[in-house]
């Protein structure tokens, strides 16, 4: 192979990551070699990676593999240890072009292939400029790293370090370079995005850093947030959702569980009363608005009618598009040291929680049938409406802004008809 091929793991913030990867490796003249930017998040993602790795050296026996990203942070001798990686690279370290260049040659010990620093000594963010995200028409901007929080289960603080926001002027910057290569839709992320602005000069939060960019850059059609922690929502992000069409009724939320003792043993910070109160309001605000969230099956010491709980806030709180993860013990975090539910049970649980999820699904999808939504399509002939429903557009040509009619879905994706080019409406 010639050139810098780079493989993601997780989150849209390593998608992005992953963009600023390839230009620094290429700034520093890296060729013939594979990044792979790895998740922490569970521990299958960790075995994904590493499957993947092995795969890849099969395919490739003479490029060099460079394994960077959360497990490679959180688990660096795992990777060092295995004989296929050539290099691993902090979740620092893997956005500086430096750490690419005199690459040491093959058969190098463990420890001399690590560069790995301690992340909690990061104390900044800096501004990491793009100007595409590879097969994407939606672009992504990083305004934020790290976490301050503690859950008991996650590990993701020990691989992202803790909070740290991006500059506002980058962030405008970021997206008017963006919007200039053609991209119409952005979509802010970070780690624990709704923290943004606590360590910047003034406390901006999110909201405002969002009204600031729909002000400051009239390109962009639609503004999206990768994922929020409901509990951090302030007034502008209120606003938005209420009196800003360019700010996309979609919220991803970050809500784990749906019964009071087990969120306290998570230590989330909100209670399932302020999780529903969140949902009402904003559907009071937008009632077109959609929800996804994200929720764990199988958490330690989850009896039945607790895993009941989490099954009927999705229903109560009307979650369109339900990601299930049976819970994973991280070696390291204060869950894994809890009683654990008999792996068998966490399998059927989040089984029968993505059933239900699915009926969720189903009926929104019912409802958006005989509307008339706005698209823009993507590379691989689908496309998303605004509250970010997946719609099959196998005819249309990716970038095109299009109003169609919903005619009817499959259960997974809206069948659509189109009605206009919603690029001239949104001009006029």
């Amino acid at each position: 192979m010639s050139g810098v091929e780079v493989i993601t793991f997780g989150c849209r913030l390593n998608t992005y990551e992953s963009e600023v990867m390839r230009a620094e490796a290429e700034k520093a003249g890296l060729n013939n070699a594979v990044l792979v930017n790895t998740c922490a998040v569970t521990g299958e993602a960790v075995r994904q990676a590493r499957q993947t790795i092995r795969r890849v050296r099969r395919e490739n026996p003479h490029a060099r593999i460079i394994v960077t990203g959360c497990a490679a942070q959180t688990e660096k001798q795992t990777f060092a240890d295995m004989a296929e990686v050539d290099m691993v690279l902090g979740n620092e370290e893997k956005l500086k072009s430096t750490s690419y260049r005199a690459l040491p040659d093959f058969g190098v010990s463990a420890e001399e292939k690590l560069r790995v620093n301690d992340i909690m000594s990061v104390k900044a963010t800096a501004p990491q400029m793009v100007k595409h995200i590879d097969g994407h028409v939606r672009a992504f901007i990083q305004v934020q790293n790290g976490c301050d929080h503690r859950c008991t289960f996650c590990i993701i603080p020990y691989g992202r370090g803790n909070s740290r926001s991006v500059p506002m002027g980058a962030v405008v910057e970021q997206a008017r370079k963006l919007t200039e290569s053609g991209y119409r839709e952005i979509v802010l992320t970070g780690v624990d995005a709704t923290s943004y602005g606590g360590d910047l000069p003034g406390n901006p939060t999110l909201g405002y850093l969002a009204k600031t960019l729909l002000k400051q850059v009239p390109d962009i059609l639609r503004l999206r947030l990768s994922s929020i922690d409901s509990i951090e929502a302030d007034n502008h992000l209120w606003d938005l959702i209420a009196d800003e069409p360019r700010f996309m009724p979609h919220l991803h939320l970050s809500l784990q569980h749906g019964d009071d003792m087990i969120l306290k043993r998570m230590k989330r910070r909100h209670s399932r009363a302020e999780a529903l109160a969140f949902t009402e309001q904003a559907r009071r605000l937008r009632p077109d608005i959609a929800f996804g969230a994200d929720m764990i099956a199988g958490f330690p010491t989850e009896t039945e009618e607790m895993f009941e709980g989490a099954a009927t806030l999705a229903e109560e709180a009307g979650i369109s598009f339900l990601h299930v993860f049976p819970y994973s013990p991280r070696p390291g975090t204060p869950a894994a040291r809890m009683p654990q539910v008999d792996r068998a049970v966490v399998k059927e649980r989040a089984a029968r929680l993505r059933a239900r999820g699915a009926v969720l699904q189903r009926a929104h999808l019912d409802r958006m049938v005989g509307t008339q939504q706005t698209i823009i399509v993507e590379n691989n002939g689908m496309a998303h409406t605004e509250n970010f429903s997946l719609v099959a557009a196998p005819t249309l040509i990716p970038r095109d802004f299009k109003r169609v009619m919903i005619t009817g879905h499959n259960g997974k994706h809206l069948d659509m008809a189109v009605v206009a080019d919603a690029r001239h409406e949104q001009a006029a």
